[in-house]
């Protein structure tokens, strides 16, 4: 899965557990809740990262071998969980990158464009200037998703290493 800042933002309390939102989303549209679908869940509430879907399949057993899914398995799946409210998805370079909804709280993004690492942020004040905005405009605020590019700490030094270190020369 992606490379990315380990810090936790916690959780939200939630009445039910990833899996048993997901069968209550399944059991309201008639589907059964397959091996395939249980093996996924797993693998993705197992622990908290970003992702696409390679960086999910890549982690997933290769074809023949036990708890096998198929790539368009993987990608229905992912669908699935977006409509369950247990995924959200957002596009970032071009690509489509899932990260954790349910029981998560409601969070923003600092992006490096050098590393890709995405680090997580929540901010109170951007919140109510949201609010305070969307209360001036007459507008009712269902979501929002914020991911501010730019480079991170660990990369700017190691540019201004490379550019020292090129100077000497």
């Amino acid at each position: 899965m992606s490379k990315e800042h380990s810090h936790s933002l916690g959780s939200v309390p939630v009445p039910l557990t990833p899996q048993q939102r997901f069968e209550e989303y399944l059991r309201s549209r008639g589907m059964r809740n397959t091996e395939q679908r249980r093996i996924l869940l797993d693998y993705v509430f197992g622990h908290h990262q970003h992702f696409d879907a390679d960086q999910l399949i890549a982690q997933l057993p290769p074809k023949g071998e036990p708890r096998y899914v198929s790539r368009p398995t993987v990608y229905r799946t992912l669908a699935e969980f977006v409509d369950a409210g247990l995924l959200r998805k957002f596009e970032l370079d071009g690509r489509a990158v899932y990260e954790h909804d349910y029981g998560y709280p409601e969070h923003d993004h600092l992006y490096c464009t050098q590393c890709h690492k995405l680090f997580e942020f929540e901010s109170e004040e951007l919140v109510q200037l949201r609010d305070r905005v969307a209360r001036e405009k007459k507008f009712r605020v269902t979501g929002h998703r914020l991911i501010v590019y730019g480079i991170c700490d660990r990369c700017a030094k190691a540019t201004r290493r490379s550019k020292r270190a090129s100077t000497l020369v």
